[in-house]
Formats: structure tokens, C-alpha cells, sequence
């Protein structure tokens, strides 16, 4: 529908390292091949755009899927507003009824979904490149987003026994789940599912009741913590972390925030309200979980953090110097930046809004699809911001200080205490607090690390949820102290955005710390999580400024601080 005309066995070449051609007719590369891919095509009509735009004749009684083939290939404007229509049809449940009859487009998804399985095994490469199998379930009821990435452990010979289950059978996550189970049940295989875009829910990604209205329940909670143990933290859609308005001391809370903080996905239903705000961002919903911990026993929101793409040109390059955007008509062009993306409220989603994020990292035992699958379940992962930094957390009563200094620090983390993702339940007799170790090590081709933070969330005895930021370690320490408060002077900024370039005079080529929790009440449930900050780097718009000699208004991001989040360390009483 926006353009894309590359295959999937090009989408892995890319991935690869591989030279391909895009959409508009640019030849793409990566500075660096991946270490795994996840082909995720929305299950709802897998493949069946192809078909009207090549005037499949099953389709030609409905005018407006005539329409949108000829629209399609018109290419520009047309194409974008037939595929924005089709997106507001399928939220408002009102798709032209030849493409969700069974009858007609059953056979046609079957034979994509056995081409995508085919690709994924010729290029699965077990210790050198692994293509995972999975795809996307598009629950969007009203704009909203409940979007899930599904994940199989398995290799074709399981998936080929199930055929996607799709948000046109069902657009609640319970169903979902139901068909998970079975899936598990029948093939021995395993799943996982993914939300993504927390962010353009309008705080129904973590709201109190289920997708009936209905107070959750035990055994919802349980259920949404064996399918969902990951949630995406960020992608071209911006982040989902959290939110000044709800964070107000966390100077770090506005960070791929504008424009996405207007509504849903489709800038439909209704604005995004302060009111929705707790149920809509990540850091939220994982104090919501800790509340529920205490009322049903199970929390259903212990989740990991991870990140992704979500691009739809099948091109995964979100390098700031060489991003290709979300769609085709944000491939590399002289006025992509302010190109109208949704309308809504009185208000406008530009271009130039969208980030070129995000990454999952993955501490596996090796590339393959059951030890990634594994890590994933066990949230042993941690997200960024496009960034290859390299960050280890991990939770103990007994590290020290001269830990951080060891020669192999996740020996002593693995042997001392848990990784990200684990959960701390008893001190030792000696231990009065939980100390993390935690370290993290530059990308190469990015800027040095500004800082690492800590940052928890816990439930009071009645129940009260409340959030801190911890600065533990910071380049310059000598001339940068903490003030009575616990904030850190700014590392400073040494970006040229005229030449889009900067240097790394400032800030740290690694960092490393013990921390112990200042504020700990051994009677109150919690989580840790840690936050790596690089220096400030140039924007992919200062990189399209230099390239096609543009003057940016005020209004456009030319700067960040790219950063990466690990999954929390849970402390349960």
C-alpha cells in the first residue's frame, strides 16, 4: 500500500550486510550486518495487497479495492491516502467485505504464509544469522494500538501447522492467547507476544480492566504473564518509556515523545489524556503490575524491555546517517522531513517526527532461534535507541565496589547474583539492600556514554506506586558531582549540526558501578531497571540538512542523546 516493492528475501539480504536497491530506486547498505531478523507481516490480509494491486479478479466486484489498486500504482499522494483509508477501515472495522471473505482470500494468505516460512528457512544460518519466524497481529480497535509481534521458537516444520491468527478473528489479546495455547498444545512448539507501540494505545496497553470492560482477573493475569514476558520500548514511532506529565522529575522523560503523545495510532477516537497516561507508557505500567502483585497474587505486567523497527520498505537500516524511514515516502528525499504523516485533533504527525529506532539486543547463549527465544522469555534482552551500545545489569546482596573492576564482570554478576530480567526475593543475613552491578560499553561508530542511571519504581504499604532516577556513574566525575537533589550537570554538547558531525572529546568510551539502593524497605515490592545515556550526536535530520542543503525550522530535532534500557531486576518481599 506505501510502495514497497522489495521481497522478503531481499528484507534478509539487507539484514545481512548485503547491498540491495529500494523502493525509489536507492542503493542501500548497512555499516553493519545484523544478528538476527524477525519478518513480522501483519497477519491481516497477509499478502492480499499484492493481489489488488495486480487487479486480482476475485477483488474486482468491490469499487473500492479497485480504487486502491489503481492507487497504488499511481504511487505518491493516492497511494498514501488509499493505504491511510484501508488502516481506518480496518480500526473502525468497516474493510470492503471480499477481502475477509475465508472462501476468497484464504487460499491466497496459505500460500504467502508458506513463502515467508520457505524464505526464513533458506536464510536461517544456525551461529552466523538467524531468521526467526514470526508475524504481526494488528489489534488496533478505534485507532487504538494493541498491536503483538509473535514469535515462534520453532522452525517451519511447527509453524507450517497453524496459519497466523489475525485480529479479523478476533481483536482482543485473551483470544490471542486462547489460540497461543492451542498452538503450544498441538505442536509442542513455543510462542511469545510482543506489544508494541504502548504509546498510541491511549492508555489501553495497561488499562484495569480487559479488553470486555471486565476487572482483571487471576487468571488474566497469569495468562498475560506467560505470553507477554516483553513489551517494545521503542521504534520509528517514538518511545514509550514514559511521559513528562508523569514523570515530571525525570529530565530525560521528553525523549522521542513530540508528536506522538497527540493520540492513537490513527489520531482518531479521542486526544491522549493525562488521565490516560498511567496505562499508556511503560515505566507505568510496570508500577501497575507491582499493585496488582499485591491484590491478585500474579503480576501481569512483568515485562522486559526490547525494541524493533517496524519499518514497512523492508529495509531495517535506522543508522542516523542512513535512515530510510518508516514507509517509502520516507526514504531519502529533500523534503521527506515535513511530509504530513496523520492528522487529527488540530493537530499534525510529520516526518520528521518519526526516530530512527530502535534495536533489541539479546544476551543469548548463541544465534540461534532457541537460545534468542530463550533469552526473550527469560527478559535476559535490553532495547535501544539505534545505538549498539553494549550495557549488563545485574542484582545481588553481596557485589562490591571492586566488582565493577573485574576482568570478566559477568562471571562475578552470573555467580553472585541475577541478570536483567531476574527477580531478587530474600536478603542474606548480612545484605541490608539490594546492589547492582552494572556496566555499559560504547558503540564504535556512536558517541561516548554520558551517564548511567537507575531507575526504580516501588508500591508503598498502601499500595502507592512511586518512581526515582538514580545517577550511578558518569564520565568526568572529577568536574561533575551531584547536587543535594542527585542531579548531574549536563555532559556538555560538542555536535556541528551545520556538518552534521561532533567529536568524542567528552564523555566515556565505557562505564561501571556497584550500586546499593539508598532508599530500600525490604517490605516493599520493586523494580530496577538501568538507563545508558550517550553524549549529545547529530539527528538524521541535521544528516538530510547537510545532504540536501536544507534550512531545518526551530520546531525540527537536529540533536539527541541515543540510549538503551535494560529489563528491570524485580524485588518481591
Amino acid at each position: 500500500m506505501a510502495g514497497d516493492r522489495l521481497t522478503p528475501e531481499q528484507a534478509y539480504r539487507f539484514a545481512l550486510g548485503e547491498e540491495v536497491v529500494s523502493s525509489t530506486g536507492v542503493p542501500v547498505r548497512l555499516s553493519r550486518p545484523m544478528d538476527f531478523l524477525v519478518f513480522t507481516d501483519h497477519a491481516e490480509g497477509l499478502g492480499l495487497m499484492y493481489q489488488v494491486y495486480n487487479g486480482n479478479a476475485a477483488f474486482a466486484s468491490d469499487p473500492t479495492l479497485m480504487r486502491s489498486g489503481a492507487a497504488m500504482k499511481a504511487g505518491g499522494k493516492e497511494a498514501g491516502d488509499t493505504m491511510n483509508e484501508l488502516i481506518s477501515a480496518q480500526a473502525n472495522n468497516k474493510l470492503p467485505a471480499p477481502i475477509k471473505d475465508p472462501k476468497v482470500v484464504g487460499p491466497i494468505m496459505k500460500t504467502v504464509w508458506q513463502e515467508y516460512l520457505d524464505t526464513a528457512e533458506k536464510f536461517n544460518d544456525p551461529g552466523r544469522f538467524t531468521a526467526m519466524i514470526g508475524y504481526e497481529w494488528t489489534s488496533v480497535p478505534g485507532g487504538n494500538n494493541l498491536h503483538r509481534n509473535i514469535l515462534f521458537r520453532d522452525n517451519k516444520d511447527k509453524a507450517s501447522q497453524v496459519m497466523p491468527f489475525s485480529a479479523w478473528q478476533s481483536e482482543d489479546p485473551e483470544k490471542l492467547w486462547e489460540w497461543m495455547a492451542k498452538y503450544e498444545e498441538k505442536t509442542g512448539g513455543r510462542m511469545l507476544a510482543i506489544p508494541h507501540n504502548a504509546n498510541l494505545s491511549n492508555g489501553r496497553m495497561f488499562e484495569l480492566v480487559d479488553f470486555a470492560g471486565k476487572p482483571l482477573t487471576k487468571d488474566y493475569a497469569e495468562r498475560r504473564a506467560r505470553f507477554e514476558v516483553l513489551q517494545e520500548m521503542m521504534q520509528t514511532k517514538g518511545n514509550s518509556e514514559t511521559h513528562p506529565l508523569i514523570s515530571p522529575n525525570d529530565e530525560f522523560a521528553d525523549f522521542g515523545i513530540a508528536g506522538w503523545e497527540y493520540g492513537n495510532l490513527t489520531l482518531e477516537d479521542k486526544p491522549l489524556s493525562r488521565e490516560m497516561m498511567p496505562t499508556n507508557y511503560l515505566r507505568s505500567g510496570l508500577l501497575q503490575g507491582l499493585k496488582y502483585e499485591k491484590t491478585l497474587g500474579v503480576n501481569p505486567f512483568n515485562f522486559g524491555f526490547i525494541g524493533g523497527t517496524d519499518v514497512h520498505n523492508s529495509l531495517s537500516s535506522i543508522e542516523e546517517n542512513n535512515f530510510f524511514g518508516k514507509h517509502v515516502n520516507q526514504e531519502p528525499s529533500k523534503n521527506r522531513w515535513d511530509h504530513v504523516s496523520k492528522q487529527g485533533f488540530g493537530k499534525t504527525r510529520y516526518t520528521y517526527q518519526y526516530t530512527a529506532a530502535g534495536y533489541a539486543a539479546v544476551w543469548a547463549t548463541e544465534n540461534t532461534r532457541e537460545a534468542l527465544w530463550d533469552a526473550m522469555m527469560r527478559k535476559e534482552v535490553y532495547a535501544t535507541s539505534g545505538t549498539r551500545m553494549t550495557v549488563r545489569l545485574f542484582g545481588g546482596w553481596d557485589f562490591t565496589s571492586e566488582d565493577a573492576a573485574a576482568n570478566d564482570l559477568a562471571a562475578v554478576g552470573y555467580a553472585r547474583g541475577v541478570p536483567m530480567g531476574g527477580t531478587l526475593t530474600k536478603a542474606t543475613e548480612d545484605a541490608k539492600a539490594p546492589s547492582f552491578l552494572v556496566a555499559a560499553m560504547k558503540d564504535p561508530l556512536s558517541g561516548n556514554l554520558d551517564r548511567i542511571q537507575i531507575v526504580k519504581g516501588w508500591t508503598d504499604k498502601d499500595n502507592t506506586a512511586h518512581e526515582k532516577i538514580y545517577n550511578v556513574t558518569w564520565s568526568d566525575p572529577q568536574s561533575r558531582t551531584l547536587d543535594a537533589n542527585g542531579a548531574l550537570p549536563p555532559v556538555g554538547n560538542t555536535v556541528d549540526v551545520a556538518t552534521a558531525s561532533w567529536t568524542n572529546d567528552i564523555g566515556a568510551d565505557g562505564l561501571a558501578a556497584v550500586w546499593t539502593d539508598p532508599d530500600f524497605d525490604p517490605a516493599e515490592r520493586a523494580f530496577y531497571y538501568a538507563r545508558a545515556i550517550e553524549i549529545p550526536t547529530p539527528r538524521w535530520t541535521a544528516y538530510d540538512a547537510l545532504r540536501f542543503a536544507i534550512k531545518m525550522p526551530p520546531e525540527v530535532p537536529m540533536t539527541h542523546q541515543e540510549r538503551a534500557w535494560t529489563s528491570s531486576i524485580w524485588y518481591t518481599p
